[in-house]
């Protein structure tokens, strides 16, 4: 693996932890904070859902305005954004002031969440986009081991504010590796043409695309499943099975380990196989492990260990479907990168939060809402595999990249 290679993944793989940073950072803080500002596990579990809504819904500007005016600016001007967000939330009062703030470090965060993904699209397709997109995954893989870890220190030292105060350190530190270091992939001449009336248009032609809309809801209903989790692990690990903020910090980082880790597979399997494969295989043994799951949990089998045996089996499997489906949703459309990664992360948020909002109305502190919402996901990303892959026009393509 070549020095820029490597290089490529460790820049856009630590912009691209700014956003997860402030969600795995946060998680352990959700039961002090439902405390301290003296609301309910609804009402908590909404600064989540902000922040997931905005991180979602604001990709659909940078997208776009990332193929206008580059790569560069619009990580500069979202990390701004997400660094004062911090503060606001930091001196949050109350929890609708706490969720506001939170919506808008969101429309700062979405930036590095979208543009990174567009830039490994200028940089690469097929297999070696895999590859790249995968060690992305890898070098942010930081944010879901250590950052709950993070969190749950900041806590113990101080208090749950002191989490937003660190992370808008990491976003200023973010804003000077980007100037530092990011180089511009999108040059001007290639941003001719681009404009919000194009973007429009190539809007109009994703949404007309059946293929490239049933990759990317693959990864949405997939990235849903983690976000359920997300949003309600702290509270079953540490109110209902008796965990510490430690404990729980170490158990979300297990299942982090099996996603990310499973994640550096994609590549290597999908120059053997073709990515298209690797989808529709992996999607068999993701959905099998959450279904039987649930299976067990209804059963009455809610030991702590099997939980997270069986999290961890079907996220490894997760971790193949995720950027894989995101290569091959991106292949198609590499002169709209910006703005049909764009479509794809809105769609993974804005799932996600729709989610968790479901699975927030079942809540009763244990963890079987929990577990059949993420089965339900896993169904639908399995069904969606097997009805957009059936018939797969890349298995060519695939072929041609594995043989490079």
């Amino acid at each position: 693996m070549n020095s820029r290679f490597l290089g490529a993944a460790i820049i856009l793989g630590l912009l691209s932890a700014i956003g997860p940073f402030a969600i795995d950072m946060y998680l352990p803080a959700l039961p002090a904070i439902k405390q301290s500002l003296q609301t309910d596990v609804d009402t908590a579990q909404m600064s989540l859902m902000a922040f997931f809504i905005s991180l979602g819904v604001g990709q659909l500007v940078y997208g776009p305005v990332s193929d206008m005016l580059g790569r560069k600016r619009p990580i500069y001007f979202g990390l701004v954004v997400f660094a004062l967000g911090s503060i606001g939330c930091a001196l949050a009062p109350d929890i609708h002031t706490l969720i506001a703030f939170r919506f808008l470090q969101g429309i700062g965060a979405c930036a590095c969440t979208v543009i990174p993904r567009a830039i490994v699209r200028d940089m690469h397709t097929g297999h070696d986009a895999a590859r790249l997109m995968a060690l992305l995954m890898l070098v942010f893989s930081v944010s879901p081991i250590l950052a709950p870890l993070t969190g749950s220190l900041v806590i113990r030292l101080g208090s749950w504010r002191g989490i937003f105060w660190t992370i808008m350190c990491a976003a200023l530190f973010g804003l000077l590796l980007a100037i530092m270091v990011l180089k511009e992939t999108r040059p001007p001449e290639r941003r001719l043409g681009s404009s919000f009336g194009s973007a429009l248009r190539s809007y109009g032609v994703l949404l007309r695309d059946r293929h490239y809309l049933g990759l990317i809801f693959i990864g949405s209903f997939g990235v849903g499943s983690f976000f359920a989790y997300l949003a309600n692990s702290s509270f079953i690990l540490i109110n209902h099975y008796g965990l510490t903020e430690t404990q729980y910090s170490m158990a979300f980082s297990v299942n982090a380990v099996a996603f990310i880790g499973a994640a550096q597979f994609a590549g290597k399997l999908g120059a053997r196989h073709g990515l298209a494969k690797v989808v529709r295989t992996a999607v068999f043994g993701y959905a099998g492990a959450m279904v039987s799951l649930l299976v067990l949990n209804i059963m009455g089998v809610t030991q702590l260990p099997v939980l997270m045996t069986v999290l961890f089996i079907g996220y490894g499997f997760l971790g193949l479907v995720i950027p894989s489906s995101a290569v091959l949703a991106l292949d198609d459309h590499g002169k709209i990168a910006g703005t049909a990664a764009a479509l794809m992360g809105t769609m993974q948020f804005v799932v996600g939060a729709a989610v968790v909002g479901v699975i927030g109305r079942f809540f009763n502190g244990t963890a079987l809402p929990m577990v059949a919402g993420i089965a339900a996901c896993s169904v639908i990303t399995f069904t969606l595999a097997q009805v957009t892959l059936r018939h797969r026009r890349y298995t060519r393509t695939a072929a041609v990249e594995g043989a490079h």
